[in-house]
């Protein structure tokens, strides 16, 4: 997907590039294309280091999100499907 139709499908008013919202849907995006790549690349360790920096990353803005909005934690979960 397009970064930009990402942020254009999370972004909370006009001008938002940076929110929690469209920081983790973003981080999601790459971490989703990273994992592809790792399951044809096995040995690419530096890629999997990113991988797992960007998971990491993602936790916390959702850690935060969960804390300051439980419903907008709830909504950008649901629209990513990260919770089952």
């Amino acid at each position: 997907m397009d970064k930009s139709k990402t942020i254009e499908k999370f972004k909370l008013h006009d001008k938002d590039t940076g929110s929690a919202d469209v920081q983790i849907a973003l981080l999601t995006e790459r971490i989703n294309q990273l994992t592809e790549h790792l399951q044809k690349h096995k040995k690419d360790h530096s890629s999997r280091r990113g991988l797992l920096m960007m998971v990491g990353q993602r936790r916390r803005l959702l850690d935060y999100l969960h804390q300051t909005d439980a419903a907008r934690y709830q909504a950008v979960t649901k629209k990513l499907k990260l919770r089952r």
